[in-house]
């Protein structure tokens, strides 16, 4: 079966004296039949390509299913009389949702159990569902979650009537997917945040439960189109925190849960380039800030004197400081250093780190603990050890062991191994990789590898256990993650440094990893696969333009390419909220820079290594068109018969199919491919 061809319509747009031609322009206009009649070309085209690998994937998904434990528990978290988990069973789709009515923990295995929401019972086969954000109220008679069966950032607010089960009357649509519901603390009132045309979160109403939605008050509004709005609880259940923010300014105003018909109290107002934090504890309010400090200091402000500002510990520029949680008896810190996640507590005036025995791991504070607890949970991971929860003593500073996360099958972490690496970049910074293999893999020289990359935003890749990914670890792949520049596993600096004019040295740091690992004799070009989803995608589709002869394989998924196409055209969701990461191309000396790397745009008449490229046709965050454009520009320009192919997800967006076993499915597909491709 010979590729699909897309037609070509000659389209060209004028900016700053340059002509960019563009004919397949076409392809953004979803309701036009023939585009959606090229999609569907191309995923018949994947499906035949993959025809002859449908054996190794449904292995490949065997081996992965086979990893999934009989019954997976969360270590319960105590909130007021409850302890609240999530649980898994091995042959359900979604997790369910569940709580128990104890004194203590140790009672927890003589107290029954009380579901909350089962989400096997709200999908439909084949079809879409994501339920986000679940809050119940104080006093636990009443459950409200955010439901969307699309795959856009659209959700519906449901209430659940805990004693009676049935869902009431009360339906809100067009909230945003997170960051955008919260009780007062009577539970009378939801406040709600929703989103414009362009699902841009922006609006915040009050809802009185019980009453006509149409008569819900808009409490306020962020007006300028490069902020988003989000609202979030303190951990006292004191303040709803109503936060307006772009990717480098924030604003915060204070709403009273205990006062839901109080208006709004500003604490600070935003200041270009000044982004903050806050949280409550006692008589206090508590802020994280970069306003002269990069990597953030920890301020203490009154609540009788919300222009008071007072140091908590002095400020340290080789700790970035990303969150504060506080409880009665202490006060935890968690942020990074030397490349790793860490959790402080304060003691004076003083932040003690709390110390691991691995040199890699990731380690966190579970979220939605009660304030006044005794003991604070911990989760704690690496690329060995699996998701391990401890409780952490708030007075003595003690962990103990609660609870490590099963693995179905044999597993012992001595047969593998994981690396810290430092690759040089391109002007000499050290640029850190996280590294796992099982022992033996490198005896015989150079491995199959398959390296992940984001860089973006300020996001960070960070170890993580994976039982899916034993398998593979078996076959003596390798998997390595490079923490390359636009992530912040280095501090803000390291975020800074891969942004606006400087966003190639993410590009050119991912390529100086391969490069290391390629001269250190991890893999060779025939045996190694780049990774990267959405700006990840962008990533390695800006690599595979500049160095694909490094490569393999290449796999893109819903992968942000035609970087100056969407940031120039306003009406399309999220761009302008992107302006602050790319720059605005309508700004001359930023549109030729974007140009100079988008991925769309640099397509060349060249060789490309083998390309696995999907979307969704609903995403909202990288519509469609861009990775079906760039694979029909491939297509057209590329000189080599390596295989490219184009899946695109017709009722899904951005996180691809729903369910954990459909998820499995769309892996193992991407899988076989790339080993198909490494010759493993």
């Amino acid at each position: 079966m010979k590729p699909p061809v897309a037609k070509r319509i000659p389209h060209s747009l004028e900016l700053h004296g340059d002509v960019r031609e563009d004919d397949f322009y076409w392809l953004k206009d979803r309701d036009n039949p023939e585009v959606i009649d090229y999609l569907e070309k191309e995923n018949r085209y994947y499906d035949e390509i993959m025809r002859p690998l449908e054996e190794k994937t449904e292995q490949i998904y065997e081996s992965m299913v086979d990893r999934v434990p009989d019954s997976e528990v969360n270590v319960p978290v105590e909130h007021g009389p409850y302890f609240y988990y999530s649980r898994l069973e091995k042959s359900k789709q979604y997790p369910i949702y569940a709580r128990k009515r104890a004194a203590s923990r140790e009672l927890l295995d003589e107290t029954p159990e009380e579901v909350v929401l089962d989400l096997n019972e709200l999908a439909v086969e084949g079809e879409y569902l994501n339920v986000t954000v679940r809050r119940m109220t104080a006093d636990h008679n009443y459950l409200a979650y955010l439901e969307n069966r699309d795959g856009t950032d659209r959700f519906t607010i449901y209430v659940k009537d805990m004693e009676t089960g049935e869902l009431l009357p009360d339906r809100i649509p067009d909230v945003f997917l997170y960051g955008s519901m919260e009780w007062s603390r009577s539970g009378e009132y939801i406040f709600y945040v929703t989103v414009d045309e362009n699902q841009r979160p922006y609006r915040l109403y009050r809802h009185s439960l019980g009453s006509d939605v149409e008569s819900d008050e808009l409490i306020f509004e962020e007006k300028d189109t490069t902020y988003t709005l989000v609202i979030t609880k303190s951990q006292s259940g004191k303040f709803i925190f109503v936060q307006s923010e772009s990717k480098t300014t924030s604003e915060i105003r204070l709403l009273d849960a205990d006062s839901p018909l109080s208006p709004l109290q500003l604490l600070d107002e935003r200041c270009e380039g000044i982004e903050y934090g806050v949280e409550h504890s006692g008589d206090d309010l508590l802020i994280l800030t970069n306003e002269g400090a990069p990597n953030f200091q920890l301020l203490r402000c009154p609540l009788n004197d919300l222009h008071s500002r007072e140091n908590v510990v002095a400020y340290n520029e080789d700790r970035y400081l990303q969150a504060v949680y506080p409880f009665r008896d202490a006060l935890l810190v968690a942020g990074r250093e030397n490349g790793l996640t860490q959790i402080w507590m304060l003691r004076g005036n003083e932040l003690k780190q709390i110390k691991w025995d691995e040199p890699l791991y990731s380690v966190s504070v579970l979220s939605g603990q009660s304030y006044g607890t005794a003991e604070a949970l911990i989760q704690y991971e690496s690329l060995l050890t699996p998701e391990t929860t401890y409780g952490l003593n708030l007075q003595t500073g003690e962990k103990h062991l609660l609870q490590v996360a099963p693995v179905s099958g044999e597993y012992d972490p001595s047969h593998y191994r994981q690396e810290h690496l430092w690759a040089e970049a391109e002007d000499g910074v050290k640029m850190p990789m996280t590294v796992v293999y099982r022992k033996g893999a490198l005896d015989n020289g150079p491995a199959p590898l398959i390296l992940d990359g984001y860089g973006s935003y300020g996001m960070n890749e960070d170890p993580y256990f994976s039982p899916y990914r034993l398998p593979f670890l078996d076959k003596g792949i390798v998997f390595v993650t490079a923490q390359i520049r636009g992530g912040s596993e280095m501090g803000r600096g390291w975020y800074e440094d891969g942004k606006f004019l400087s966003k190639r040295n993410t590009f050119t740091d991912y390529i100086a990893a391969a490069k290391y690992l390629i001269e250190e004799n991890y893999t060779t070009p025939s045996q190694l696969a780049a990774r990267g989803g959405s700006a990840g995608g962008m990533l390695v589709g800006a690599v595979a333009n500049m160095a694909g002869e490094l490569f393999q394989a290449i796999v893109p998924a819903v992968p942000f390419v035609d970087v100056v196409t969407t940031m120039l055209d306003t009406t399309i969701p999220l761009t302008t909220l992107e302006w602050d990461e790319w720059g605005n191309p309508q700004d001359r000396e930023y549109y030729f820079y974007m140009k100079s790397y988008s991925p769309y745009d640099n397509v060349e008449a060249k060789d490309y290594p083998h390309m696995y490229v999907t979307t969704g046709l609903n995403d909202p965050r990288v519509a469609y068109w861009e990775p079906a454009k760039w694979v029909a520009r491939l297509r057209e320009k590329k000189t080599d018969d390596n295989t490219l192919v184009l899946k695109t997800n017709m009722g899904a967006g951005h996180f691809g199919a729903s369910g954990r076993f459909n998820h499995l499915k769309e892996a193992a597909a991407s899988y076989a491919f790339i080993l198909d491709k490494l010759g493993v």
